[in-house]
């Protein structure tokens, strides 16, 4: 039953080593950008990035950090819900939520100045991952 939910949308099922302990989804791992953009949205928040990543909502400063990177996630990096909800723990109709929230408090001059200042760090670090790519070649 849980692996089905896991393809729905929610983090991925929990596997077992053959010693019996259960394999946990590591999203620094398993997302580098993704956590980068995590710890990017935790530090301008003041916040720790991990507790963006817990399994509860959390206080609204936490909360709205999450709904933040959602949204910057599903935005920035042209991801669906599914996989956001997926990286998140959530489930898509949450990253949903979370998009649509962020675009109304947009309408809030200084809420959306310090958006497009996460966006632009993003943005400089893509082209910075760009540039070492092609010098690597």
């Amino acid at each position: 039953m849980r692996s089905v939910l896991a393809q729905a949308g929610e983090a991925p099922a929990p596997r077992r080593r053959p010693n019996g302990k259960v394999l946990r989804f590591n999203p620094q791992r398993a997302d580098a950008r993704g956590w980068r953009l995590v710890e990017l949205v935790a530090a301008a928040r003041g916040l720790n990035a991990t507790a963006l990543m817990g399994p509860d909502r959390g206080k609204a400063d936490i909360a709205l950090a999450r709904q933040l990177a959602m949204y910057l996630m599903h935005t920035h990096y042209s991801r669906i819900y599914s996989e956001v909800g997926r990286f998140f723990g959530r489930d898509r109709t949450t990253v949903s939520h979370a998009c649509g929230l962020i675009e109304e408090m947009r309408e809030e001059v200084v809420f959306d100045a310090s958006v497009a200042q996460l966006e632009a760090e993003l943005s400089g670090e893509a082209m910075a991952e760009r540039e070492a790519s092609h010098a690597a070649r």
